[in-house]
């Protein structure tokens, strides 16, 4: 295979956005149109919006590479779009996921050595970057890219076809699980299932770079908000991590060993042999039912925590089912799982 280096701008047609809509500008009625800006998460995009914005706004087409020259950030989007403002955009005949795929993170790679200084990022710095590709008779491999890409992509689908079987194989499953509403409930504090604990607090500056997560009051990435070397007396695993601060109420089950913010209370079960992922991911659905309650300053803290009734099934006696919210989770599970294969073998498993 013979590689040769190609000015971006032999390359690719660049162009400005046509809408780059200020967010404060921007029609933010719900529709299905994303709003791409400079964030390196979720493909660029910060929200879906309607299709009918501000006159002067045109809407940009898909099938194109998105670049934010000072974020370095790049992504292809596939459908139709609205930007913020400074988005470049990458468009040529041959270009499709495929492709973009085997060219963005050789882009990415050109667009590290743009920083703020003498070597800034400009445009013009960006047309006059070489990226490296796969050449025939002189001219970019597309033809190779594909098929590059779209082999990956193959055994990829495989190795997750492997993994999910074992997963599914592995779960056992009760057929016969009552609905929700066939079974009876009870009102528990959550004082009297689970033993409650707070993180401590650790400053951003006083964080240190390694491979423990930290546990933030976040409601994305189960919490996650770094990963550092520090350890602390909040290091915990198996539990649940519920926000009493930031964005309260959201909660995530842990089985990893993490740190915790002060931010975030750690939920024990007082029963260590119920400790499981099924039943924490349970208790996690029902403690969400009080969001709304615990908004606008209201601090889900140690002693309200406490207090706060839930609704459990129970069983004959009267006590928490357990197993049936365990049973009940694996089978949510194992529909779930069903789908993800049918999705990647195009065939019922």
């Amino acid at each position: 295979m013979e590689w040769k280096a190609f000015r971006i701008d032999e390359l690719f047609e660049i162009s400005a956005t046509k809408s780059g809509i200020d967010k404060n500008k921007l029609n933010t009625k719900t529709g299905n149109i994303p709003y791409i800006t400079r964030t390196d998460l979720n493909n660029g995009i910060n929200m879906f919006v309607s299709e009918r914005q501000l006159c002067g706004h045109n809407i940009d087409d898909g099938n194109v590479i998105t670049i934010g020259l000072d974020t370095q950030t790049v992504f292809y989007q596939e459908k139709q779009f609205y930007t913020g403002q400074n988005i470049q955009i990458l468009k040529n005949e041959y270009l499709n996921k495929n492709i973009a795929s085997f060219i963005i993170p050789l882009l990415k790679l050109q667009l590290k050595k743009f920083n703020w200084g003498g070597n800034g990022a400009t445009l013009g710095r960006l047309r006059r970057s070489n990226v490296i590709l796969p050449s025939k008779n002189g001219k970019p491999d597309y033809e190779f890219m594909q098929k590059y890409v779209l082999n990956n992509k193959e055994k990829q689908n495989q190795k997750l076809i492997r993994y999910y079987q074992q997963k599914i194989d592995n779960i056992i499953l009760e057929e016969d699980i009552s609905s929700l509403e066939s079974v009876e409930w009870k009102e528990f504090r959550i004082g009297e299932i689970c033993d409650i604990k707070s993180g401590l607090r650790l400053t951003k500056n006083n964080q240190q770079d390694g491979s423990i997560p930290f546990i933030g009051a976040s409601d994305s990435d189960n919490g996650v908000t770094g990963f550092i070397s520090n350890i602390n007396d909040s290091m915990d695993k198996n539990l649940l991590g519920v926000n009493y601060n930031g964005n309260v109420v959201h909660s995530f089950y842990h089985p990893y060993t993490c740190i915790f913010s002060d931010d975030v209370k750690r939920l024990h079960l007082k029963k260590k042999n119920l400790e499981n992922k099924e039943t924490y991911l349970f208790i996690k659905q029902i403690i969400l039912q009080q969001q709304e309650k615990y908004a606008y300053g209201y601090k889900f803290n140690t002693s309200r925590m406490k207090r706060q009734i839930i609704l459990l099934p129970v069983d004959d006696a009267g006590s928490p089912n357990w197993a049936y919210m365990e049973s009940y989770i694996k089978n949510i599970e194992a529909k779930q799982i069903r789908k993800i294969l049918r999705h990647l073998t195009y065939t019922y498993v």
